[in-house]
């Protein structure tokens, strides 16, 4: 970062007195506290949460030096839990997102599943798999959600970030009550558990593993980092 980039002093100095502000703040509202989820305590420490995370990046960019403060996470970003205490019904809601890194493999899957629906079929039929959009409605209409998630590579996909939510509800939904908006009415406040997988995670665990190879390898390069076993097609 070039000098013209970096944050003042006095901006550095202003970030630190808005984290003692807030953790006024915060213990204030932990005193005042209503129960144990009260609302105003949960404000008061996405506010602390917030200021410890603006004066840490400051502090870093001017000093290159940081806090012994850990931010919270996202199962940490969930308001307090509304729910009902004995849920009578839970909705789990799943996403997971995918890049397509080889088009290629992909088209070659899909038009092998097509293949052999049309020969069990006796006759050639509409060439869906042709493209990448078609593609991936037949792997995707083919296979369970769970088994692409386990074999992302052979169909040439790139796992991203995903997340499961479980949510509480009262009653459980009448069929086909939601299909159109399957997503619409979740509500983070009847969120039972949250788990989250994300490289955000994995980066200083990563910047680890690359400092070591440095160390190990000492400059060294290795003649066949660049080769990748081939999968086996099924």
């Amino acid at each position: 970062m070039s000098d013209a980039a970096q944050p003042t002093a006095a901006e550095v100095r202003a970030a630190a007195e808005a984290v003692k502000t807030a953790l006024d703040r915060h213990l204030a509202a932990v005193e005042r506290r209503s129960g144990e989820d009260d609302p105003a305590v949960y404000e008061a420490f996405n506010e602390l949460a917030a200021a410890a995370e603006a004066y840490d990046e400051l502090l870093y960019d001017r000093y290159d030096e940081v806090t012994p403060f850990e931010i919270p996470g996202a199962d940490d970003s969930l308001p307090p839990y509304a729910g009902p205490e004995e849920p009578n019904a839970v909705s789990v809601l799943i996403r997971r997102d995918y890049s397509v890194a080889e088009p290629q493999r992909l088209l070659a899957q899909a038009q092998r599943v097509e293949a052999v629906e049309y020969e069990g079929a006796g006759g050639a039929g509409e060439d869906t798999a042709g493209t990448v959009h078609g593609a991936l409605g037949v792997l995707f209409g083919e296979f369970e959600p769970d088994e692409i998630a386990s074999r992302h590579k052979e169909f040439g996909l790139e796992e991203g970030d995903s997340t499961l939510w479980v949510t509480a509800a009262d009653e459980p939904a009448e069929p086909g009550e939601w299909l159109e908006a399957p997503f619409e009415q979740a509500d983070p406040q009847r969120v039972v558990c949250r788990f989250d997988v994300s490289a955000v995670f994995d980066e200083d665990v990563s910047d680890d593993i690359d400092e070591e190879d440095d160390l190990e390898f000492d400059g060294e390069e290795d003649e066949d980092e660049d080769l990748e076993p081939i999968d086996a097609e099924r």
